[in-house]
């Protein structure tokens, strides 16, 4: 409510400049006089990135307009352009998070969170670690906003508890603290695999179909190096927010019996979330090991049983586990399944179809050439060290991201990325992922994250705290990203900096 009040006036004059702007470009305007559409792309580029960024019309509303847009100006076929909108990512999205939200209706999600703070013992620092650790591993399986709303009400109850016994200065530090780390744990801990966090999926199917003779991404390789980096990250954060927020004087926290309290008025562990954390633990498993490791001897995954391994992907496998909870009946509920239809009413379908939209626009860019004549004008770059350019992008990301959508923002500027790569000859990997990562760096301000906003609508946090906290973070991150992509991600992803991969050269035709 407090960013629509804000924003209202802008969003009113965008609603009208946008269109109007995009038409003139499409009247007057020439950028490829061999091929009209790579105008024509870029003007419904330009509309739907301020649309996107003010919000001027719902997300959902703006990521629809490829569908009438690109087959009226002769960009796509109609029929195309809507299959853009369901695909393998989009059923590993909904899958999982069909598993995500069957947790959360048995409450799974609580108490494995309540677990893991039960465990850290006492203490600001251990406190503040159970916190981070149990947001960040709930993060990388279910919604973050869900995630940091489940979390808020726990931090919350010790908050209160705390000021029985703390003096007042030392009280708010270590509410200020503890409630960011549920909102900087959420973000970093998206990031680590692949449903983590919508601009992960988002980065899968762009680079796929920018890039289709390209080797998959899959879950367990995205996951072998974004996991290391989601840990350094969280070890940033902690320290950050220890040294910052931590008690003065002699004040220290004794006790952390609540969370033992809490855990203990949950009651025994009930068949159905026995059944869900056994599927959770299926889901992930079926994801790591679906296509095998190569550390010396070649390890097959499971995937290899069958007569195609390549037809199996990881929504296949999201898909599966998600609908045989639909299938075992439940004992405290006669008559009904573990989850049934009502499930499907509480799908984020407005991030569905943001996903779609950014496939259909990424897909536009291709098959008109816009991707090819964007990667000609970025010639300029060739001869900059490929780590600075790297780093440019992060650091552009990690701040564009604090005043748009994330999802949005990396849709938008990932093609982009893969038409610099292709005009600078190097690994598009190396820009791509660098941005995804970045696309979760947004630790400055409430309206930059779902998580950010919840926990800013405690009232317990002024945006002078979490600006001077975040803007650390976010040079932080931007660091280690770089860091990590440059010399980590070669590794994991093969990438050789001197080398133009023979599958991106093959994906400009």
């Amino acid at each position: 409510m407090r960013k629509h009040v804000k924003s209202t006036k802008l969003q009113n004059w965008a609603l009208i400049i946008a269109p109007v702007i995009s038409l003139l470009i499409i009247l007057f305007a020439d950028f490829d006089p061999e091929n009209k559409k790579v105008t024509y792309t870029l003007a419904i580029a330009l509309l739907m990135a301020i649309w996107w960024i003010t919000e001027a019309v719902p997300v959902a509303v703006t990521a629809l307009l490829p569908v009438v847009l690109f087959p009226a100006f002769g960009i796509m076929n109609g029929k195309a352009v809507s299959t853009e909108y369901f695909n393998s990512i989009i059923f590993l999205f909904v899958g999982g998070f069909v598993v995500a939200l069957a947790m959360e209706k048995h409450n799974l999600h609580k108490r494995i969170a309540l677990k893991i703070l039960s465990l850290t013992g006492s203490g600001y620092g251990k406190i503040l670690l159970g916190f981070m650790s149990a947001t960040a591993f709930l993060s990388m399986w279910m919604s973050n906003t869900a995630t940091a709303m489940m979390m808020v009400p726990v931090a919350m109850s010790l908050i209160y508890k705390f000021t029985e016994y703390l003096n007042p200065k030392d009280a708010k530090k270590i509410s200020v603290g503890l409630l960011l780390s549920i909102a900087y744990g959420a973000s970093v801990g998206g990031i680590a695999t692949l449903i983590g966090t919508p601009p992960n999926l988002a980065f899968s199917k762009i680079f796929e179909l920018n890039f289709p003779n390209a080797p998959e991404i899959s879950f367990s390789q995205w996951m072998a190096f974004a996991l290391p980096v989601s840990l350094i990250m969280l070890a940033a954060v902690w320290l950050v927010l220890f040294y910052r927020f931590k008690p003065s004087g002699k004040s220290e926290i004794k006790e952390n019996t609540i969370f033992k309290d809490q855990f203990k008025q949950l009651g025994k562990t009930t068949y159905e979330e026995k059944v869900v954390f056994t599927a959770f633990l299926v889901l992930a498993f079926l994801w790591i090991f679906r296509k095998g490791f190569n550390i010396g001897i070649h390890i097959p995954g499971w995937a290899s049983l069958f007569g195609n391994p390549e037809y199996l992907n990881d929504g296949t496998v999201a898909v599966f586990v998600a609908s045989i909870l639909f299938l075992i009946p439940s004992k405290s509920e006669k008559g009904k399944r573990i989850i049934n239809n009502e499930i499907f009413a509480k799908l984020p379908w407005h991030i569905i179809l943001l996903f779609g939209g950014g496939f259909a626009l990424a897909k536009g860019f291709k098959v008109s050439g816009s991707t090819e004549w964007m990667g000609m004008q970025l010639t300029v770059l060739s001869g900059i060290n490929p780590f600075l350019i790297i780093f440019i992008i992060a650091l552009f990301m990690s701040f564009l991201t604090e005043l748009t959508s994330n999802t949005a923002s990396t849709q938008m500027i990932l093609p982009i990325l893969a038409s610099l790569s292709i005009s600078l000859k190097l690994n598009p990997l190396l820009f791509m992922v660098t941005a995804t990562l970045a696309a979760s760096l947004a630790f400055m301000l409430p309206v930059a994250t779902p998580p950010n906003a919840i926990v800013f609508g405690t009232n317990k946090i002024r945006i002078s705290e979490m600006m001077r906290t975040g803007i650390i973070l976010n040079m932080v991150g931007v660091v280690i990203i770089s860091l990590a992509m440059y010399f980590w991600g070669t590794l994991v992803f093969h990438i050789d900096v001197t080398v133009f991969p023979d599958w991106a050269a093959a994906g400009v035709k």
